[in-house]
C-alpha cells in the first residue's frame, strides 16, 4: 500500500542535492553495516538526520561508534521480515549497501510501500559539495567513473596516479576500499575522484530525480559473466555496468575488443560534445589509443590525430616494470585515456608507468627457482581474469577453484589445456572443473586437494604443483573463482599460496629474483 505521504517526501528528496540544504529530522534507515553502511549513516548523522541502521550483525567497533555518532541500530539475525522497530521508524528514506541483493525482503517491503531507495553513490554524489576543490576552480571534485567485470582496481590506481603526477589532488575511491562518501568529506578537499564503480553500486545509480551522476569521463573495462546469482542475468548485469557513461561530459573510454562496452557507449545518453575513445592492443585508429611496433599511442588528444600519434611509452618498458601482461596493457591504455582527457601530458604519463607496481596478488610474481615461475594471481576472482593471466604464459601448472557462484568454466578449461603441464583443483565447486577436465583434456594430470582445513589448502596445493612443474613452466594461482569457501578473501589465498611457496621452496625470494621475470605472451 503506497504511502499517501510519498508525493511530498519526494519533493524534499529531490531537492537534497547539496551538503547546505536542510537534511535534519529526515527519517533514513541504512541497510547493512558493513564499511560503505557506516560511512553512509556517519555521514547522514552529521548532516542532522534520524537514522536507522538495520544489519543482521554489526562488530563491537561499529556498534560502538553509532552510539557515538547519535545513530540506531537494530541486529536482527534473520532479516527476512521487516523488524518491528523498522517499521515504527516509517523512513522517508532507505539507503542500501552494496551487499543486499535487488530482491532482498527488505527492499521488496521497501518498494511496496513507496518509499525511496538509494545506494551510497547517489548520496555521495548529492553532498559532493561540501569542501571547496584546492585548485580554487569552482564547483565540486570532478568524477571519473571506473567499472567492468575486471580491471577496475589497477585501472583506477593507474589513472589517479597519473592525475596526481599531474598537479592535482586526486583521490582513488569506491570499490576499491574507500567509500566515496568519505573521499567527498576529506577536509583538505579534492580536484578529481577516480571512483571504482561494481554493478551492485551501478544497480542503485540514476534511479532518483536529483541524483543522477555526471561524471567528467567514464570507462567500462570489459564485460564477462559474474555476479549472475546476484543480478539474475547477462542483461540485467551488463545494464547495470552500462550506467558509467550516463551524462558523461567529456570521454566515454571503451574496450575495441568487447563490443558489449562499444554498445554501452552507442547507447548511452551523454552530454553534447562528449566523446567515444576506444582501447586496445591493436593498431589505434583515429580518438584510439593502441599500439604501433611495440610503441603505446594515443591518436585521441592531438590536434593531427587522422595522421598522426603521440607516443606514451613501450613494450619493453612495461616488461621492465612488470607490467606487459596483455590484461594489463589494455588497463593501462584505458587509465591513460582518462588521464589524457584530464589533460595529463605523455611524458607524465610515462614517468608514472615506470614507477608504477602492481598491487600484491595481482599477476604477482613470488618466487623464479630452478627455471620455473611461482605466480600469485589470486586477484582472478573469475573466468574472465582467470582467461586474461593464462593469456599471460606458454607452459602452465594452474591452481583453480574455489566458489564459482554459479558462473560456467567449461569454455575456459577448454581455451587454455594447450597451455596446461597440469592443474590443481581446490574449493568447494571441484566438480564442474573435474568434468571439464575430463571433457576437453583427459589425459592431462590433474590432481585435487582434498583438504578442508584452511592451513593445509595451500601447503598442500603447491606441493601437488611442484611436483608437476618443469623448468620453463609458471605455476599460477589464477582460481577463476571466489575465495570466500574457504578463506577471508582473495588476498588472504594469496598470502597463503606465497607463504606455501617459500617453505616449499624454502627460504625467502632470492634478492635478484625480478632478473628472471619471464615475459609474457602476447596471444
Amino acid at each position: 500500500m503506497t504511502d499517501p505521504r510519498n508525493d511530498s517526501v519526494a519533493e524534499r528528496l529531490a531537492a537534497l542535492t547539496s551538503w547546505r540544504a536542510d537534511w535534519s529530522g529526515l527519517r533514513v534507515a541504512v541497510y547493512g553495516l558493513g564499511v560503505t553502511g557506516f560511512s553512509v549513516a556517519d555521514t547522514l548523522a552529521e548532516l542532522g538526520a534520524q537514522v536507522l541502521v538495520v544489519a543482521a550483525k554489526a562488530d563491537d567497533e561499529r556498534r560502538m561508534l553509532l552510539e557515538v555518532i547519535g545513530a540506531e541500530l537494530v541486529e536482527q539475525p534473520e532479516l527476512s521480515t521487516p523488524p518491528e522497530r523498522l517499521v515504527a521508524f516509517d523512513p522517508e528514506l532507505v539507503i542500501v549497501s552494496p551487499g543486499f541483493h535487488w530482491d532482498h525482503p527488505l527492499l521488496l517491503w521497501t518498494q511496496e510501500r513507496g518509499t525511496a531507495v538509494w545506494g551510497d553513490i547517489e548520496l555521495a554524489w548529492r553532498l559532493r559539495d561540501k569542501v571547496a576543490r584546492p585548485d580554487g576552480a569552482e564547483g565540486p571534485a570532478d568524477w571519473i567513473c571506473v567499472t567492468g567485470t575486471n580491471g577496475k582496481t589497477t585501472t583506477v590506481q593507474l589513472t589517479a596516479t597519473m592525475i596526481l603526477a599531474g598537479g592535482n589532488r586526486v583521490a582513488p575511491c569506491g570499490n576499491i576500499g574507500v567509500p566515496v562518501l568519505d573521499a567527498i568529506r576529506d577536509p583538505e578537499g579534492f580536484d578529481v575522484l577516480v571512483v571504482e564503480l561494481s554493478s551492485y553500486q551501478l544497480h542503485w545509480v540514476n534511479r532518483n530525480a536529483g541524483g543522477e551522476l555526471s561524471p567528467f569521463s567514464a570507462a567500462c573495462l570489459n564485460i564477462a559473466d559474474d555476479h549472475l546469482d546476484w543480478h539474475g542475468s547477462v542483461e540485467a548485469y551488463i545494464a547495470a555496468k552500462a550506467k558509467v557513461y550516463d551524462n558523461t561530459q567529456v570521454a566515454c573510454v571503451f574496450n575495441k575488443a568487447d563490443d558489449n562496452t562499444l554498445r554501452m557507449v552507442e547507447e548511452a545518453e551523454v552530454v553534447e560534445g562528449a566523446r567515444a575513445i576506444g582501447f586496445g592492443l591493436g593498431v589505434p585508429g583515429p580518438s584510439d589509443f593502441g599500439i604501433v611496433d611495440g610503441i603505446l599511442c594515443d591518436r585521441a588528444f592531438l590536434d593531427d590525430r587522422a595522421n598522426s600519434a603521440i607516443e606514451l611509452t613501450t613494450l619493453d618498458e612495461l616488461h621492465e616494470a612488470g607490467l606487459d601482461a596483455p590484461h594489463v596493457v589494455a588497463n593501462i591504455l584505458a587509465a591513460s585515456a582518462l588521464a589524457r582527457s584530464y589533460g595529463v601530458l605523455p611524458q607524465t604519463i610515462r614517468d608514472v608507468l615506470t614507477a608504477f607496481r602492481l598491487d600484491a596478488h595481482r599477476i604477482e610474481l613470488v618466487r623464479a627457482e630452478a627455471g620455473v615461475n611461482w605466480v600469485d594471481d589470486s586477484k582472478a576472482t573469475n573466468p574472465h581474469a582467470a582467461d586474461a593471466s593464462l593469456r599471460a604464459y606458454p607452459s602452465v601448472v594452474w591452481l583453480v577453484g574455489g566458489l564459482l557462484k554459479g558462473v560456467d568454466v567449461d569454455a575456459l578449461v577448454g581455451a587454455h589445456v594447450g597451455r596446461l603441464r597440469g592443474a590443481v583443483l581446490i574449493g568447494v565447486d571441484r566438480e564442474a572443473l573435474r568434468s571439464a577436465f575430463r571433457r576437453h583434456a583427459p589425459d592431462l594430470p590433474v590432481l585435487e586437494v582434498e583438504a578442508d582445513e584452511t592451513e593445509q589448502v595451500m601447503p598442500t596445493a603447491v606441493r601437488l604443483a611442484g611436483g608437476l612443474a618443469r623448468e620453463g613452466d609458471t605455476v599460477l594461482l589464477a582460481p577463476a573463482a571466489a575465495s570466500m569457501d574457504q578463506f577471508a578473501d582473495y588476498a588472504e589465498r594469496g598470502r597463503r599460496f606465497q607463504a606455501a611457496v617459500h617453505e616449499y621452496l624454502g627460504g625467502e625470494a632470492d634478492d635478484d629474483e625480478s632478473a628472471s621475470r619471464p615475459r609474457p605472451g602476447q596471444d
